[in-house]
Parts: C-alpha cells; sequence; structure tokens
C-alpha cells in the first residue's frame, strides 16, 4: 500500500535547494511579463486581468491541495498563477483605485505580516517544511499570494517612486538577497525568518528583471516583446523542472 505524505513525513512543498530559487526568480519574471502580456499587450485593463489569473490560481491551489503528494509541475503552475495575480492586482490597486505605490506597498506588508501572525497563532509554526495539510496550505499559498503582490508593488516603488529604475533596483534587491544568504551561513537568525525574506525578495527582484525586458527603451527597458519573454522564461522554467531532480522537503514537527 502506498505510504500517504504524512506518514513519510513529507511535505507538500519542495525542498530547499539551489535550483528553487533559480526557478522562483524565473517564475516572478515570469509572473510579470506575463501579467503584463494580458493586462497592457491584450489590453484587457488591470481588473479583468486580475479576475482571470484569479481563478487560474484558484483551481490551481484545488488541485495542489487535492493532491496527495508533491508534484513540481502542480506546485509551480500554482506558483506562477501567484505572481500573475499578484502583478496585475497590485497594478490594480496602485494605478486603477490611484492607491500609489506607497499606499499599495504599505497595505500589502500589513496583510502579508497579517497572515503570517494569523497562521502562526492558528498552527502553531509557519515553517513551510510543516505544510502537509490542507489547512497549512490554505494558509501557505495565501500568505505567498501576498507575498507576489507586495513584490511587484515593492519593485514598482523601488523603480519609480524612488527613482532607482529597473537595473538599480535589481541591484538593490539583489544584494538584499546576498545579505539574506550571509546571515543564513554565519548566523543563528531563524532560519523561517530568512526564507520568508528571501521569498518576499525574489519578487521584486523578478519585478523590475521583468519590467527591465520590456519596458520602453525610453523608461530604462529593453523594449522585448512580452509574448517572445514570457515564452523564453516559460521554457526555461520547464528546462530547470524537467532536468533537475525535485524532492518534497522533509516536514518538521
Amino acid at each position: 500500500m502506498e505510504q500517504t505524505n504524512m506518514e513519510k513525513g513529507l511535505s507538500k512543498v519542495p525542498e530547499l535547494t539551489l535550483v528553487f530559487w533559480i526557478i522562483k526568480i524565473a517564475a516572478t519574471t515570469l509572473g510579470e511579463t506575463g501579467g503584463d502580456a494580458v493586462s497592457m499587450s491584450m489590453n484587457l485593463g488591470y481588473l479583468v486581468s486580475t479576475l482571470i489569473f484569479a481563478v487560474i490560481f484558484l483551481v490551481a491551489v484545488y488541485f495542489q491541495i487535492k493532491a496527495h503528494k508533491f508534484h513540481p509541475i502542480v506546485y509551480w503552475i500554482t506558483i506562477v498563477a501567484t505572481t500573475t495575480v499578484g502583478t496585475t492586482m497590485a497594478d490594480y490597486v496602485d494605478r486603477s483605485l490611484g492607491i500609489g505605490y506607497t499606499g499599495g506597498t504599505t497595505i500589502l506588508i500589513i496583510l502579508l505580516l497579517a497572515s503570517l501572525f494569523i497562521w502562526h497563532k492558528t498552527m502553531g509554526s509557519i515553517n513551510v517544511n510543516s505544510v502537509s495539510n490542507p489547512k497549512s496550505e490554505m494558509f501557505y499559498w495565501i500568505t505567498i499570494m501576498f507575498s507576489q503582490t507586495l513584490g511587484t508593488a515593492l519593485g514598482d516603488w523601488m523603480a519609480d517612486s524612488a527613482g532607482f529604475g529597473y537595473l538599480g533596483s535589481a541591484v538593490v534587491f539583489g544584494g538584499a538577497l546576498a545579505l539574506v544568504i550571509v546571515l543564513y551561513f554565519w548566523t543563528k537568525i531563524s532560519r523561517t525568518l530568512l526564507f520568508w525574506a528571501a521569498f518576499v525578495l525574489t519578487r521584486p527582484l523578478g519585478a523590475v528583471v521583468g519590467d527591465f525586458l520590456d519596458k520602453p527603451i525610453a523608461k530604462g527597458g529593453l523594449n522585448l516583446s512580452r509574448y517572445s519573454a514570457s515564452a523564453a522564461l516559460l521554457a526555461f522554467m520547464v528546462a530547470f523542472i524537467l532536468i533537475f531532480p525535485h524532492r518534497a522537503a522533509q516536514e518538521s514537527h
């Protein structure tokens, strides 16, 4: 008889390896170019695009939670769904509703912290290795959606409001990620805290890289086609998922 995921002591999320972080950054960049392709290039607007991606996100989360074990393809489809809906949702809040990048970023930081707090109070842990049951998975994906949306707003704020531009912002967020790596290897700071810091930071990094690829040259971008950039990123992700082995993380108790 096949053992269940919980009996094996495995979570429903992947083991945290270098490959995981490479795919995560590619997924966040794809979320930016893909979200912009639908909302801008297809002229569907931020609200309609958000509704479309929200449906995809909910369907993906449903299959992810219903799965009895970790499936790399299902997991990464769900991650990409969070990045695309995060992109269009942040753009809708910041631009269409007129809240602005600073206001949108502030609201999303509060929502992200509230999600982590409620998750911890309810489940006793926000360690992602403990994500092995429907309730913890729901908290996990809600928190990720907030973090992905925050990343888009934070990336836009850094590039536009703070005046760093796309490449300058990429250097800032890349440097912040490098600091997290240093803290991981040379300090005893909570690994859970460092994971969420890295997870959040990869999103604005992907957002500004995505904007750099497809925004007009006059605005500091390369003016590449959003469709071709998205296709290239998707092909890159698929190659990494198929070539490299992916295992479920060991469940924490």
